[in-house]
């Protein structure tokens, strides 16, 4: 968490009179009067998948597992697996680049001094603020390193003039361990420590020793968890749409790569919105044209009227995530009007950093 600095302009002039106003326009560059310059956020998805990942390694001696350990259905050939542990989705704010505004400067109003995040959403005015950033992901557990059998054969077993009698070799090795250490528990060793920890150390050496031989003929299964995050952008609400495809040979993979099965993602209104205000119905124009329409009527600053969403993510065997969040791009556009600002200079407003919703006004 990192303090933000307040934004303080013409901070020697705190004069309020009756005809002081605050001024907010859409803020287009080269055009617009010095002010602070704002963003209002669209309410984004941070989707983390923490995944297992199983990698099977064949042994070099497998074809003699059974003939000297009776080892059975030891994998012959390299086998990646890969399986969802868990989904996390958590929403933050990102700048709207169709709702940017300008405050202008004015030396007898109390708006200019607000509070923004470093990509310039507003979060409060007249007050501090916190801008809140995303908790750290998960880490990665890489599997531990394997054993390296060849720090463990003898001189015999490492000049063996053949793999055949490499194995045989090395499977007489796995035989006298088993029994010296049986040996070493049942006390019946001639070197048995009569000290515990000594006793623990040594029958800790010989199982080392014992499976770093018997991978030899079994093979090995490294076991790591990776974590895989990327943001998802709602535009639309929707009922089943790809959010991306899982491969058990490749982990996380494009929602466009069809050697993946899909995890689809819904987003769906929970209702309770106030009604909106009429708009035009050309999409690509119905917010300016909505704010403009504001600009005409009113002067203030402007926030989201947030929509209540149901975010689930699923699959075809189980569904992996079920949250409620609001979301600024789902709602539309208030203003709050330029009189709490200029006649009342302890109006104090925050908003909410995801959603650029009202959370808290006092005068």
């Amino acid at each position: 968490m990192k303090r933000l600095a307040f934004l303080i302009l013409s901070f020697s002039h705190f004069l309020f009179t009756a005809t002081a106003q605050t001024e907010v326009s859409d803020f287009v560059p080269g055009i617009s009067q010095e002010g602070v310059k704002y963003f209002l956020p669209q309410t984004a998805l941070r989707v983390t998948v923490v995944a297992e990942k199983t990698v099977t390694t064949p042994g070099d001696l497998n074809k003699y597992a059974f003939r000297y350990l009776r080892l059975k259905d030891v994998p012959t050939e390299p086998q990646t697996h890969w399986a969802i542990q868990d989904i996390k989705v958590e929403p933050f704010g990102m700048p709207d680049p169709e709702k940017a505004f300008n405050v202008k400067v004015n030396s007898k109003t109390v708006a200019p001094l607000v509070s923004l995040t470093r990509d310039g959403i507003l979060l409060a005015i007249n007050t501090d603020a916190q801008e809140e950033e995303l908790p750290a992901l998960p880490q990665s557990v890489p599997a531990p390193a394997p054993l390296n059998a060849k720090q463990y054969m003898n001189q015999e077993m490492l000049s063996a003039g053949s793999t055949a009698k490499l194995a045989e070799l090395c499977a007489q090795e796995i035989y006298d361990i088993r029994d010296s250490r049986n040996a070493l528990v049942r006390g019946e060793a001639d070197n048995t420590p009569k000290d515990g920890e000594q006793l623990r150390l040594m029958l800790t050496q010989l199982e080392t020793q014992a499976t770093a031989l018997e991978q030899l003929f079994s093979g090995t299964t490294q076991v790591s968890t990776e974590v895989f995050s990327f943001t998802f952008l709602p535009t639309e609400e929707t009922e089943k749409e790809v959010l991306f495809r899982f491969s058990q040979l490749l982990g996380v993979v494009d929602k466009d790569d069809l050697s993946g099965q899909p995890v689809y993602i819904q987003i769906k209104n929970l209702g309770g919105l106030p009604a909106k205000p009429e708009e035009p119905a050309n999409e690509k124009k119905k917010v300016l044209a909505f704010l403009s329409k504001k600009h005409d009527t009113e002067k203030g600053v402007f926030y989201n009227v947030a929509a209540r969403e149901a975010v689930s993510v699923f699959d075809i065997n189980q569904t992996y995530v079920n949250l409620e969040c609001s979301m600024g791009q789902f709602g539309y556009t208030e203003v709050l009007s330029h009189v709490l600002f200029d006649k009342r200079p302890t109006t104090r407003v925050t908003f909410y950093q995801e959603n650029g919703g009202l959370k808290k006004l006092e005068q």
